[in-house]
Formats: structure tokens, C-alpha cells, sequence
């Protein structure tokens, strides 16, 4: 009997075809299982052929089996259906199956799980971004990977990569299934070439001369590496044309290191005075930023591209503390103007604030990330990050003199208040600081960019809501 599935993870046809097998009585011997190609719906309920509808309601199998069968469809072997719908027949026939941990079939499914959630971790590691323009916002580019998995999990692994990449447009394409994320929906289609994937882009050079001078030759473990990063992946690793010469070049660049003698920790630029110009000097503001560029308190300065200090005007009637700048604000050298300054200012034209009317500002300056191949990931900065960027917020505050200050979000609230603050149960409150100054608590616009697309409209209404409390 040959048993057609609408595509090749179809395990809601499969399972409706099976309780209509199981049902006849129809031994596995005597059932072949094919899929069709996929359709160009995202997610969609895929209906399997119709038929009679089974005489009883099916049996009952232990929930571990069914999440076994979400894993194992995702498997490339054409027999897995064949398997689990010998499974389904056996714990329906031979109920001790359920307690035999050795059964040859069951442990040939768990191995085959085993093998797609490995292909899965593999995915979420070497899944390299290029820029590419698409013809939109040249500030606002389309990042696209090209990846090759063993198994069918595509589909299965956008919703991961929609969340870890939310506030960015990006594609990845694969010879099965290719996906791309619009910053609202995912969308799916047929498999790509790899001719389509995209040529280096001018973030790749500084890329691969990152990961060169961080190679340390002394941890060098060469299986264990290969281990971890098969070579079948190499090819798509932008950083792998780098692997076998520094290898190479390991014992001799140890030795180098080994000789070298110790180095005595120097700061690079003098302390300098611990304020900056009287308030009333028209200079104040600017002095402050410049003093500001030169901040290295903290490891964070380092790394950025430049401190990002505040703008708006002088002794307004609001202003607006963040956390951190973002890898645009970074890039640009102005806070708010990424992702979640684009979601701020709609969210301030909602509740009739002019953005140009209040001073906006963080409370730590140098943007802290993480990289991810080549894309840079914002990292919760630490207390004492935090705390040493404080003497500028407060002399900025005492040379800006608002009226009142919002705090966006925890490391904000607690630069402001000097305490750590609740934010989810001490949001649309005020609050006051020693120097008598009202403070009101909401979230930061990025956390409502982090939710899942359907939880963000009401999200954005409750921010929205907090800062018409202002008024």
C-alpha cells in the first residue's frame, strides 16, 4: 500500500494516515511511505490524502514518543516513516515495547534524533551573514547565509534564528528549504543554488584578520577541533581558509610567547580631572563628550567605535535615559537611531511627545557586544560598567537640568536611582532622586523588539501608555 505525504516533514499527514492504518490493521510490511514536494505556506496545517476516517479513535502512546517523532521526521532517511509507523504498530501490539530500552527500532530512532538535533546545534554555529544591498535602505541591508544541513531542519530552526536576529533583515538559503525574515514574518520557499549565495562583503577581511590575532596557538587541539567543526562545514567558514596555515604555524608562534618576557600593564591615556568645566560655562556639554571620548574606566571603551553621548536641547522638559548605545548608535555616534530608537520615536509621536523638545542620553556610553561570526551582539553591560560611566551621567544631568527624567529600562533605572529597580512591577511610576529631580520607570523599546511578533502590539500600547503619563 503506497502512502503519499504531502512533504518531507509532514508529521501531521503522517500521523493522521497512520491512525488510519492502525486502524485497518494494516501491518508495516504492506505500507510504503513517499512525501511530495514542499508548499509555499509558512507552517501551514498540510492536509494528507483523504480516506474513510478510521473505525476507532486510535491508541495511546507515551508523550515521549510523540516528541521523538517531531525530531525523527526531521531526519533525511527515506525510511523514518517506515520506522516510527513500526513503532506506532509495535507499542500498539507489544505494550512491554514502551519498557524496553535495548529494542533494536527504538534505539534507531533515537539515534536518528539524536543526528538531526546535532545538525540543528550545527546550524546555530556556522551560519555565516554577508551584507548584500537589495535595492532598499542602504543603512538597512539584507544579510543572507548560505548553509548546507544534512537533515530537514530548516523549517524547524527559523523560529530560533527569528529570535536571536529579530531587530535585522536576513535570508539564509539552503539547497532543501531557504528562509528569510522581514523584521514581522517569516517567509519560506523552495530550495536555492549555491551559485546564489552571496560573494564576500567588506566585513569579511576584518572578520578574518579578528579571528587571526585572537588565535591562540598554545590551546591549539586539532581533533578535538574537528571534532566540533567537521570539515564538511569548512567550506561555508569564511575563517577556515585560515585553519591550516596558522596550524602550521603554531609551534613556532607558542615558542615566540613562551620567550617573550612578561609586560608591565600601562594605561594608555592619564587620568584626568574628576569634573569638568563650571555648569554655567557655555562650553559645559561639549567639554563633557569630549572628556567622554577619552573614558577608559572600564574594558568597554576599548572596543567600541567611539563613545556615544547625548543630544537635544538644554534645560528641557524631559529627558530620556537608555541603557547603552546599539551597534548602529555605535557606528553613527548618535543614541537612539537603530531598531529600537526607530520603535522610540513612533512610540513618542503616539503619546504626543516631540523627541526634538527632550534630551535623550544612556547611562552607560560605549556599546558592549559579543561577536557572532561577523555580526556584533549586544551584551547586558555589568554594575561596575555601569558605575563607572555614572560620573558622566550625573555631570550631564546637572548641565542639561530637566525637568524630569525617564528611565528606559533596568541599568537606567538603577544609574538613575541608585538602586536596583523592578521594572516589570515599578513601571508608570515616579520616583525621586536625592537631587529632587522625578524620575519615572518604564521598559526600554528594545525588550518589546525581543518579543515574539504577536506579543509586541500589546507591548508597544503598554510603553506607549507609560510615556502619556508624562504629559
Amino acid at each position: 500500500m503506497l502512502v503519499r505525504l504531502a512533504n518531507e516533514t509532514d508529521l501531521a499527514g503522517f500521523r493522521q494516515e497512520a491512525r488510519k492504518l492502525l486502524a485497518r490493521r494494516v501491518p508495516p510490511d504492506e505500507v510504503h511511505w513517499s512525501a511530495g514536494p514542499y508548499h509555499d505556506d509558512l507552517f501551514g496545517g498540510t492536509q494528507a490524502p483523504a480516506g474513510e476516517p478510521p473505525p476507532d479513535g486510535g491508541i495511546n502512546v507515551p508523550p515521549a514518543f510523540l516528541e521523538l517523532c517531531h525530531t525523527v521526521v526531521l531526519h533525511s532517511a527515506p525510511q523514518r516513516f517506515a520506522l516510527l509507523y513500526r513503532l506506532l504498530w509495535r507499542l500498539a501490539h507489544e505494550p512491554s515495547l514502551r519498557h524496553d530500552p535495548l529494542d533494536a527500532d527504538m534505539l534507531q530512532a533515537r539515534e536518528m534524533a539524536k543526528s538531526v538535533q546535532r545538525d540543528i546545534h550545527k546550524m546555530h554555529a556556522f551560519v555565516r551573514f554577508r551584507q548584500v544591498q537589495d535595492g532598499q535602505d542602504p543603512l538597512d541591508p539584507l544579510h543572507v547565509a548560505w548553509f548546507e544541513p544534512d537533515h530537514y531542519i530548516v523549517e524547524a530552526n527559523a523560529p530560533w534564528f527569528r529570535r536571536r536576529f529579530a531587530n535585522m533583515r536576513w535570508a539564509i538559503l539552503t539547497p532543501q528549504r531557504c528562509v528569510e525574515w522581514d523584521r514581522k514574518e517569516l517567509h519560506l520557499r523552495a530550495g536555492a543554488q549555491r551559485s546564489e549565495a552571496p560573494p564576500p562583503d567588506a566585513g569579511e577581511q576584518l572578520w578574518l584578520t579578528y579571528y587571526e590575532n585572537i588565535f591562540n596557538p598554545a590551546r591549539l587541539k586539532l581533533k578535538m577541533m574537528q571534532k566540533e567543526m567537521p570539515r564538511k562545514y569548512w567550506r561555508n567558514l569564511p575563517e577556515a581558509q585560515l585553519i591550516s596555515p596558522l596550524a602550521a604555524q603554531a609551534q613556532e608562534r607558542s615558542g615566540v610567547m613562551i620567550e617573550q618576557p612578561p609586560t608591565a600593564t600601562l594605561r594608555r591615556i592619564p587620568r584626568f580631572p574628576d569634573r569638568p568645566p563650571a555648569i554655567g560655562h557655555p562650553d559645559a556639554l561639549a567639554a563633557l563628550n569630549a572628556r567622554t571620548q577619552q573614558c577608559r574606566e572600564c574594558p568597554i571603551g576599548a572596543c567600541a567605535t567611539q563613545a556615544v553621548c547625548g543630544e537635544g536641547p538644554l534645560k528641557p522638559a524631559l529627558m530620556f535615559v537608555g541603557e547603552q548605545p546599539g551597534d548602529q548608535e555605535d557606528l553613527r555616534g548618535r543614541p537612539f537611531v537603530g531598531p529600537a530608537g526607530q520603535l522610540f520615536e513612533r512610540a513618542l509621536s503616539q503619546a504626543g511627545v516631540a523627541r526634538d523638545t527632550a534630551y535623550v542620553t544612556n547611562a552607560v556610553r560605549h556599546f558592549k557586544f559579543e561577536l557572532r561570526g561577523k555580526r556584533r551582539i549586544h551584551k547586558t553591560p555589568s554594575q561596575e560598567e555601569a558605575l563607572a560611566c555614572r560620573r558622566w551621567l550625573d555631570d550631564e544631568i546637572g548641565i542639561v537640568q530637566p525637568r524630569a527624567l525617564v528611565a528606559l529600562g533596568a541599568t537606567a533605572a538603577r544609574s538613575l536611582l541608585g538602586r536596583a529597580v523592578a521594572v516589570l512591577s515599578e513601571r508608570g511610576q515616579w520616583f525621586d532622586r536625592a537631587d529632587g529631580v522625578r524620575v519615572l520607570v518604564t521598559v526600554h523599546p528594545s525588550s518589546v523588539l525581543r518579543m515574539d511578533p504577536a506579543q509586541q502590539p500589546q507591548a508597544f500600547a503598554a510603553f506607549v501608555g507609560d510615556l502619556r503619563k508624562l504629559l
